[in-house]
């Protein structure tokens, strides 16, 4: 009788160890991740205090700044710039990962660009209304945590290359722009105008600044970099 209990035992202490074996072979399960906070935890984890004289402003978007960084590196390398743009992201991602890659690095100001991809239709029906929702709180949010605020001009785009057959883009995104701006104005944040220097006859963006209509190349981040830097020294001051 105690052999077959000794047997017994010995085969269920077998079983759960290959159990737990086959386990920490599997690779971790991001499914449940869906405004992708893994993207830059150990970079949020591992990021330092600016260097005197520096102040830290996180860019919040989706691919337009986070190619911004790919295509001009020293432009934030130079400064306490912190870019957080994740390719293809909508609104409502943006507000989820606004804690932990905006509120929780301290940073003295945040820039917010969103809509785009919502107007896009990347994911189901939006609306101006809800694009602004969410802006709203994530300007809520800073205001709360005295980060400056510092909201966009969405670049001018007349048709998406991956949906061509969505009618009226351009009207879309003056309309947004305006809601964005009037929100603004009446909660004195600072606006950055990126449709205006970079626009076309046709509200789309000019030729010599983009690569495909809706992101820039090279020379229009440039044009960013102007506009963007007059609106950073105006809320948290002369950096130098």
């Amino acid at each position: 009788m105690k052999i077959k209990i000794f047997l017994l035992l010995l085969t269920l202490s077998s079983t759960i160890l290959f159990a737990q074996q086959g386990n920490s072979s599997q690779k971790e399960d991001f499914s449940d991740d869906w405004a992708a906070l893994s993207k830059y935890q150990k970079e949020n984890d591992a990021l330092k205090e600016p260097t005197k004289g520096k102040k830290r402003v996180v860019f919040l978007g989706s691919s337009i700044f986070e190619f911004w960084k790919q295509k001009d590196p020293e432009y934030f390398a130079n400064n306490a710039y912190v870019d957080r743009g994740i390719s293809g992201q909508i609104s409502p991602q943006l507000l989820i990962r606004f804690r932990q890659d905006v509120i929780n690095l301290n940073p003295r100001a945040v820039i917010i660009l969103a809509g785009s991809n919502d107007l896009a239709g990347n994911k189901g029906h939006v609306s101006n209304e809800t694009v602004l929702n969410n802006i709203k709180s994530m300007a809520e949010l800073a205001r709360k945590h005295h980060i400056k605020v510092i909201l966009c001009k969405y670049l001018p785009i007349y048709e998406y290359p991956w949906n061509k057959n969505l009618q009226g883009v351009a009207d879309g995104i003056i309309s947004l722009n305006k809601e964005i701006v009037a929100y603004a104005d009446a909660n004195r944040f600072i606006v950055i105008d990126y449709w205006k220097p970079l626009v076309d006859e046709r509200n789309g963006q000019k030729a010599e600044f983009t690569t495909d209509g809706v992101h820039p190349n090279l020379a229009g981040y440039k044009v960013m970099e102007k506009v963007t830097e007059i609106a950073i020294d105006k809320a948290i001051g002369k950096r130098r």
